[in-house]
């Protein structure tokens, strides 16, 4: 499986918080093997009996694995379809969807079939989706050699975890999860949950070209003695890039990172903003 458009590249092929989950999922697998399925099943997967017990299932299922080729190929989706999403959204933003993905997956599982649970299967299908939704005419090579839009494979990867879900597959793959996946992908997309987002709009107006007048206090500015109406206001282009800089560290590292110099700043601007 590859996909290949003059807007992929090299640079594409691992990001940190993909590699991150990668080895993450390894060794969780690895230690399965050398403590045994039983005790981690037990303990960190998905169980509806257990869900009050042992609430931690609901994300821990995650990073377990029923056997190689189940973590192979879960490992193989997160590597090609991850790192795109990633690189557009940030770290903290793909990490939120992928984890809402896989929650998803447990709800329907829940609901529709209330059963232990272990895999990534239910955030590969929601990476999926949400690859499908950003670049829906991007090709993907089967075993690299036919080539399948994104919007087509995905298409026929819902339909068929639909009919394997509601057809009474009984072949020990959890379909409800992977549906639920698909069902949370698509919700947080089109909810527009994501936090870039909403900030898309400051980023616009905090270019040069939108001519933004951001408030100072007393200390940063003066009366000019042009400005007879006494309105305080600077174009300052620094502070333009001040804010870029600040926008651009919440895309890569979320609003957890900035410092409370620089939620100060954000809050400063959005309300001029709102108030002009």
């Amino acid at each position: 499986m590859a996909y290949s458009t003059t807007s992929f590249g090299f640079r594409y092929m691992i990001t940190p918080m993909v590699k991150n989950l990668i080895i993450a999922n390894v060794v969780a697998f690895f230690l399965t093997l050398l403590v045994g399925p039983n005790l981690m099943f037990d303990w960190f997967a998905f169980q509806p009996t257990q869900i009050f017990f042992r609430p931690w299932g609901v994300f821990t299922y995650m990073f377990l694995h029923g056997g190689w080729w189940h973590l192979f190929f879960n490992m193989l989706v997160l590597f090609f379809f991850g790192p795109p999403l990633e690189g557009r959204w940030g770290e903290n933003e793909f990490l939120k969807f992928y984890f809402c993905c896989g929650l998803g997956g447990v709800v329907l599982s829940y609901l529709f079939l209330p059963a232990m649970v272990v895999g990534a299967s239910a955030g590969m299908y929601g990476l999926m989706l949400a690859f499908a939704m950003n670049w829906p005419n991007v090709p993907i090579y089967i075993w690299g050699i036919f080539p399948v839009k994104a919007k087509y494979l995905v298409s026929l990867t819902v339909v068929i975890a639909a009919l394997s879900a509601f057809g009474g597959s009984n072949d020990g793959v959890a379909h409800f999860a992977h549906l639920g996946g698909l069902a949370a992908g698509f919700i947080y997309l089109r909810a527009d949950w994501r936090l870039n987002r909403h900030l898309s709009w400051l980023k616009k107006k905090t270019s040069r070209s939108g001519r933004l007048a951001v408030v100072r206090t007393d200390s940063d500015v003066g009366y000019s003695a042009d400005n007879v109406s006494g309105k305080r206001h600077t174009d300052d282009p620094v502070l333009f890039d001040r804010v870029d800089e600040v926008l651009d560290k919440i895309s890569a590292k979320g609003m957890s990172s900035l410092t409370p110099e620089e939620l100060k700043l954000l809050d400063r601007v959005s309300k001029h903003h709102r108030t002009n």
